[in-house]
């Protein structure tokens, strides 16, 4: 028989940490089963540290980029897709054998569209949304993070919130400029957690999206985040190469005959006829392979 669990001791400091997670040479965030750190921060003013930029081309992109599957960032034996499910369900029954880590039912208040949804393992009702959307992420600076950095934003409880499927699919990749949850309620703690995780990843938001932003806020004020610490990203730079440029000076040869082909390794050379006229190695627009030509 499945076991219910008690809502008492939920683990709530999955909402948001402050630090980073365990990922290689990352600190441990706060565990999951912890008490949650209180949002100390005004959510406008830290919006107003966040760079303003356009979006990078989503070139590149895949979710490979983020890691494969879910992650276990805090160590407890729990992957982030369940521990998320047991913060944000209530009435939860968990898959016997698993030390109360797999959901096999519980029931979701949506804070999306507000609706409650009884959800059960294997079911599609019911999914673990990006807040600031993968796709999100990597075109406002995530192609800069490392993939260590990239899989701890993918896993980071921050960043994760159990969700009307439908809304979330419907949501997809879009910043707040594009997309906001039907549920007028809850848009103040939704844009409060995009700028919070945005400023830990040190994310850049658009004019329009800081726009929309503002806004939500203008609605609630007083809305907190909670104070986090902005990584710096450790990927490598993606900066195209420039042609490289010879420096060995183009040869002069002698008694070349016009007209004649030329062979590839004196492309772009001059060359001096037997009657001192000069030409040079190269196509022309008419003919593509290299001859001696005015």
């Amino acid at each position: 028989m499945n076991t219910l669990t008690n809502r008492l001791g939920r683990p709530l400091a999955a909402i948001a940490t402050a630090g980073a997670l365990v990922f290689g040479g990352f600190s441990a965030a706060t565990p999951v089963e912890a008490a949650s750190p209180k949002a100390t921060v005004s959510a406008s003013s830290v919006l107003n540290t966040l760079p303003v930029k356009g979006k990078a081309a989503k070139t590149g992109y895949s979710r490979a980029k983020f890691g494969n599957g879910w992650k276990d960032p805090d160590r407890n034996g729990c992957d982030a897709r369940n521990d998320i499910l047991k913060r944000d369900l209530t009435k939860d029954r968990f898959k016997p054998g698993t030390r109360n880590c797999v959901i096999a039912s519980g029931t979701l208040k949506d804070p999306y569209t507000g609706k409650t949804i009884r959800h059960v393992r294997g079911g599609n009702k019911v999914d673990i949304d990006h807040v600031v959307a993968l796709g999100q992420g990597w075109v406002s600076g995530a192609q800069k993070l490392s993939t260590t950095q990239r899989t701890a934003f993918a896993n980071d409880p921050l960043n994760l919130r159990a969700v009307d499927a439908s809304a979330n699919r419907a949501k997809g990749d879009r910043e707040a400029s594009a997309w906001l949850p039907k549920n007028k309620a809850f848009r103040c703690t939704y844009v409060a957690t995009q700028i919070a995780v945005k400023k830990k990843y040190a994310l850049s938001v658009t004019s329009a999206e800081k726009a929309a932003m503002k806004r939500v806020l203008a609605s609630c004020p007083g809305q907190k985040v909670v104070k986090v610490t902005t990584i710096k990203p450790a990927g490598k730079a993606s900066t195209p190469k420039s042609p490289t440029k010879s420096n060995t000076p183009a040869k002069t040869l002698k008694n070349v005959t016009p007209g004649a082909y030329c062979a590839t390794s004196v492309k772009g050379h001059k060359g001096v006829s037997a009657k001192g006229k000069t030409y040079t190695c190269k196509t022309s627009s008419t003919d593509s392979r290299l001859r001696w030509r005015v």
